[in-house]
């Protein structure tokens, strides 16, 4: 897997990706980070770009013209003309990979989680939006709506506890 090809299949995600979304706009330091994302990646699509084909040949020529130790240039011409390396790629180790994905599974995770409390909050919300309380609410009925303080209430008064909540 070449490094540039990765670049270029990360740009393809991320041009999916809504980032004029207000996720992105609703905290500072978040919306920083997106724009230092946005043009990291940016450059490193330029510099993919820039660099996918062979580097010019060098003129030695017009180097040789312009320095005055022609045996200098001569002696990197031979050694530039002598040495071929061989390409550098970049392999994602698998072990990496596995870390990789899973980032990814404990990501999913984390959102399934968050989509049962967004789904539990929003039940809560309708419930005590049905139960909002007014000046016609009475007693009764905030018995049956919160039962828990109901019997807390109750359990104080028989226990004779009057002054239990208050400040001190």
């Amino acid at each position: 897997m070449s490094f540039s090809g990765a670049i270029r299949r990360t740009a393809q995600r991320l041009s999916s990706v809504d980032w004029s979304s207000p996720v992105f706009r609703g905290d500072q330091e978040l919306s920083a980070m997106v724009a230092g994302f946005r043009a990291w990646t940016a450059k490193a699509e330029s510099m993919a770009e820039k660099y996918s084909a062979p580097p010019a040949p060098i003129d030695f020529a017009s180097a040789k013209k312009s320095v005055r130790d022609v045996s200098l240039v001569e002696a990197l011409e031979a050694l530039y003309s002598s040495s071929s390396p061989p390409p550098l790629k970049y392999e994602w180790s698998a072990e990496d990979q596995a870390a990789k994905a899973q980032l990814i599974e404990d990501a999913k995770a984390g959102l399934a989680f968050t989509q049962e409390m967004i789904e539990d909050c929003e039940r809560e919300i309708a419930f005590l939006r049905m139960n909002k309380t007014s000046r016609e609410t009475s007693i009764s009925d905030m018995k049956e709506v919160y039962p828990d303080i109901a019997d807390e209430v109750e359990t104080e008064i028989e226990k004779r506890e009057w002054f239990k909540d208050t400040l001190k």
